[in-house]
């Protein structure tokens, strides 16, 4: 297991098919102020593959853009809302079809209201991760080792908790819903970006 830092693309041909966890790290939480400085992505199979991005990067990164906009391809999330907003805001791609596990985890843990990747990762695989570097400096001119480790664990066993809410959303009946949710994860997405990031629409309430 490796962890790879890559300057403004990921390289050609470093994943295996199949779906790719996904994180984004940025300097805040305002998307359209706040500049994406870090996506990491991860096949699964043991690497976790970091592309960080410098200040005034045009955010091209062809091959990267490639992979989320595949939409052959799943990408998994831990709160999928925040990150499909900055790749979409940032890298101009829809990183689509999605399956969150914030939101499978609401599902099917309806025990606890602890929806946290940390509180998840600790309870369905007996690991513990570390949430320090959470609110630490992206885009400083390097990333610290705690820093790249913590990147790396936020994608790190997103593969093994969705094989786990799979069966936890089947065999509470909640797989319809669920994937009705992760469809309209992009749309929420953009109603973030539009300017409608706290309000219900759906609320009967005015505005």
């Amino acid at each position: 297991m490796a962890v790879h830092l890559h300057e403004e693309d990921l390289p050609a041909g470093v994943l295996a098919p199949g779906p790719v966890a996904v994180d984004t790290e940025t300097m805040g939480l305002i998307t359209p102020r706040d500049r994406l400085c870090v996506v990491q992505i991860s096949d699964g199979q043991g690497d976790e593959h970091l592309v960080r991005f410098r200040v005034g990067s045009d955010y091209a990164a062809p091959n990267l853009r490639a992979v989320l906009g595949d939409p052959e391809r799943l990408k998994l999330y831990h709160f999928a809302r925040f990150d499909l907003a900055a790749i979409e805001h940032y890298l101009g791609t829809t990183a689509a079809p999605v399956f969150c596990t914030k939101i499978a985890s609401k599902l099917t843990r309806t025990y606890t209201d602890r929806h946290g990747l940390k509180d998840i990762v600790r309870e369905l695989l007996g690991k513990e991760i570390s949430k320090q570097q959470q609110s630490s400096d992206w885009g400083a001119a390097e990333l610290s080792e705690p820093q790249r480790e913590y990147a790396a664990s936020d994608v790190r066993y997103l593969h093994a908790m969705r094989d786990i809410f799979v069966e936890r959303l089947a065999r509470e009946g909640r797989t319809e819903l669920a994937q009705a949710c992760f469809d309209f994860l992009p749309h929420r997405a953009r109603l973030d970006l539009s300017g409608w990031p706290d309000h219900d629409i759906f609320s009967h309430e005015a505005a």
